[in-house]
């Protein structure tokens, strides 16, 4: 038989139970404060769309020391850049004006240009730039091929070296890092002090970087020239060479990366191209209304749907729209133009339930290269035949992208939710950090309202 407690027992029972009540709520509170001070925001949209070129720009603005601690691990990432557009430059000069021919010999480049080659669209029996082409570029531009070739061999060693290892399907080329890449290259800086510490590179990195720098200071001079060489400038102007953006940039400013106390400025960094494997998070302490948030940017690459599940409690998604890219077509799918693609991804994120309930910030992005593509002659109905005989002016094109995107979003979204629209260049850092604070505005606000706070 059980025994009755005594007043005095119950009343410390009540007491130790109304302790406890307390304790979890009080908890629960903290814990609600936490959720509310803890803001998950998705960068979405396609490869090479400005997703990491944002990230940088929150990292300037909010974080600026981290940005300060990761300059020299950037260093030998704007060398590859630098070898991967030369190569792509050479590689096109022997398509173009066969430079590659008997052994590259410049002296047999000096008679007139063979015709028994094929374009690469399979039109006509020989390159139409040769009929533009200046017989004296040949031998110029033959003997800067010859150089050079040494420079452009380290490149996938570098390659190699940068990525740790890591590899991707279907063969493809390049610099692939793991989320903290720069982490771990801070890391290793701190170890004794080098003379490889104080040239900005780290122990892990230093061997090929290390002779990578030494032969771009001895080659500035050539690769100055090749750049700026009317062969290669007849190539651009006539769209036969399409290099990456980062390209002209970089080229162009040879002679100040070439220098041995070489580290990346700020617009280095911002310009330079970098593909991160799988999804990648950025932590940012954000004071907004005397209030510390802590800001959780995630850039997400790799499956497009599969990570969906893992971000259902997203508080926004920033979408990234290139509308440069109305001239360019997927790599892994040559049939689709990239703008039909950041649409159809963009109805994706407007449909999904699962993301319903974050804020929806769309960015209308790199409205620079898309002036300066116009202002090339550049004509949208080439590549978008729907946008008929609407005059090809920068007003009149980037209306056209964003009332489309509109349209998707008020046909598609699930939630009836705002959005928030910007027409961005995120090179320009003044313009990007006001647009960065506006929408740090917006997303706070649709949160606060979200959990009851507002």
């Amino acid at each position: 038989m059980r025994q009755r407690r005594s007043p005095a027992e119950e009343a410390e029972a009540l007491r130790i139970s109304n302790a406890i009540d307390e304790e979890l709520k009080r908890e629960r509170e903290a814990m609600k404060r936490k959720r509310a001070r803890d803001i998950k925001v998705m960068l979405l949209g396609q490869a090479e769309s400005g997703k990491s070129t944002l990230q940088k720009q929150f990292q300037l603005y909010y974080s600026s020391q981290t940005l300060e601690n990761e300059r020299p691990s950037w260093r030998p990432i704007v060398y590859f850049n630098i070898l991967k557009a030369i190569r792509m430059i050479l590689d096109e000069l022997d398509w173009e004006y066969g430079l590659g021919v008997s052994g590259g010999d410049p002296l047999s480049l000096s008679i007139a240009p063979s015709t028994s080659g094929t374009s690469r669209s399979g039109s006509g029996s020989g390159s139409s730039t040769y009929s533009r082409a200046n017989p004296a570029w040949f031998p110029e531009l033959a003997l800067l091929r010859n150089k050079l070739l040494p420079l452009v061999a380290s490149e996938d060693a570098l390659a190699s070296e940068l990525s740790g290892g890591i590899t991707v399907s279907g063969g493809k080329t390049g610099v692939y890092v793991r989320s903290g890449w720069q982490a771990l290259n801070s890391a290793a800086r701190s170890w004794p002090l080098s003379e490889d510490y104080r040239l900005g590179m780290t122990p892990r990195q230093s061997a090929v970087t290390n002779i990578v720098a030494t032969t771009l200071a001895a080659s500035m001079d050539e690769i100055e020239y090749l750049w700026w060489h009317p062969g290669v400038q007849n190539l651009l102007k006539s769209h036969k060479l399409k290099l990456e953006e980062y390209a002209a940039f970089f080229l162009a400013n040879i002679r100040r990366i070439a220098q041995p106390d070489y580290l990346p400025s700020n617009e280095d960094i911002l310009h330079v191209r970098l593909q991160t494997i799988g999804v990648t998070e950025h932590q940012f302490d954000i004071n907004l209304g005397g209030t510390n948030y802590n800001w959780l940017l995630y850039d997400v690459g790799g499956a497009r749907h599969a990570w969906v599940p893992y971000f259902d409690d997203a508080t926004a998604i920033i979408f990234l729209a290139p509308i440069s890219a109305f001239d360019q077509y997927l790599e892994e799918d040559p049939r689709t133009n990239r703008i039909d693609d950041s649409l159809q991804l963009f109805t994706t994120i407007c449909s999904n339930k699962l993301l319903g309930n974050a804020a929806l910030v769309l960015m209308l992005n790199k409205t620079d290269l898309l002036r300066q593509k116009l202002d090339a002659g550049i004509k949208v109905r080439k590549y978008i035949s729907s946008y008929g005989d609407r005059p090809n002016n920068y007003e009149e094109v980037s209306e056209y992208f964003r009332a489309h995107f509109i349209q998707v979003h008020r046909r598609k979204d699930v939630s009836h939710r705002p959005l928030y629209l910007h027409f961005t260049s995120m090179l320009d850092i003044k313009a990007t950090q006001s647009i960065i604070i506006n929408v740090g505005e917006a997303i706070m606000r649709s949160h606060l309202t979200k959990i009851g706070l507002a």
